[in-house]
């Protein structure tokens, strides 16, 4: 079956970064669109980032210019490169198809960006 795993998240501090990495078994991620998504305490689930079969890439506003979302075809894996985060950058980020599929959320990895 689809899996995608989420790794790479941490403590960091404001302004520094982290690089994301979404491996996927089972299916091929350049022929569907990908997504990021983020889900903070209390708050809804935000879609962050998202790529298309043709590489195509869109972002939410609020991380427009800082953050950037890429894959590697031959290593099948979906990447969120986040630099100048900020504490509103806290939160749980999953990697999913665009649109998700409810079956593919798995446990996502935690950022927290605090000094």
């Amino acid at each position: 079956q689809v899996q995608l795993v989420e790794s790479g998240g941490g403590l960091v501090q404001p302004e520094g970064s982290l690089r994301l990495s979404c491996a996927a078994s089972r299916i091929i991620i350049s022929f569907v669109a990908m997504g990021w998504y983020r889900q903070a305490p209390g708050k809804q689930r935000e879609l962050v980032a998202t790529i298309d079969p043709g590489a195509r890439t869109n972002y939410v506003d609020s991380v427009k210019g800082r953050f950037t979302i890429s894959r590697d075809n031959a290593k099948n894996t979906v990447y969120l490169q986040m630099n100048s985060l900020k504490p509103e950058d806290t939160a749980v980020y999953y990697c999913n198809f665009n649109p998700p599929s409810n079956i593919q959320w798995g446990q996502g990895t935690q950022v927290i960006v605090s000094s």
